[in-house]
C-alpha cells in the first residue's frame, strides 16, 4: 500500500500544491460548533500559509506514481505557548480525499517527526478538531496524546 509511496522535502515549486490541497481540504479543520463562511475560512488558511511560510519552516510533500497526494507543514522555531520549550509544530497536513487511509499522512508524520529529531527538537505538536476522528485515531496510532482542549460555546 504504501510501497510506491515516496516522501521528500518540499521546495518552492511546491508551495502552490500545498496551497491548492489545503484549501480544498480546510474544511476539514473547521468544527461544526463554529459557523464560518467558505472565504473566511479560505482566507484564514491564506493567512497560515503566509504566517508559515515567512518563517522557519519544513514542507513535505508525498507523492505516488510521481504525483503529489499530500503535504505537511511544519514550523521549527515555534515553542510551546505555555511553557516555551521548543517544538516542531505541524501547522497543517493535507491528503488527497482518494488517497486517505493508504498510509500517506502516517508516513509524513513520520517524516516529519525524523526531520524534528534530526533538529534536537524534544515535542511535536499538532491541532485537530474533536470531530475529526478518523486524523485523531491516525494521530494517536502514531503516539500523539491529548495534551491540552480547546472549549468553545456558542453565544
Amino acid at each position: 500500500m504504501t510501497a510506491d509511496l515516496r516522501i521528500r522535502t518540499g521546495t518552492e515549486n511546491d508551495r502552490a500544491f500545498a496551497r491548492a490541497l489545503g484549501r480544498a481540504c480546510v474544511r476539514d479543520s473547521v468544527s461544526s460548533l463554529r459557523v464560518a463562511p467558505d472565504l473566511l475560512v479560505e482566507a484564514a488558511f491564506e493567512r497560515l500559509l503566509d504566517l508559515a511560510f515567512g518563517q522557519p519552516h519544513v514542507l513535505f510533500v508525498a507523492e505516488r506514481g510521481g504525483a503529489p497526494v499530500g503535504f505537511l507543514l511544519m514550523l521549527v522555531e515555534l515553542p510551546d505557548e505555555v511553557t516555551a520549550v521548543p517544538q516542531a509544530f505541524v501547522a497543517f497536513m493535507a491528503v488527497k480525499p482518494a488517497e486517505r487511509g493508504r498510509g500517506v499522512g502516517a508516513r509524513l508524520l513520520a517524516e516529519a517527526e525524523g526531520e524534528a529529531k534530526r533538529r534536537g527538537l524534544p515535542y511535536m505538536a499538532l491541532m485537530v478538531t474533536e470531530e475529526n476522528a478518523p486524523a485523531r485515531r491516525l494521530y494517536e496510532r502514531c503516539g500523539f496524546r491529548t495534551e491540552r482542549r480547546l472549549l468553545c460555546k456558542a453565544l
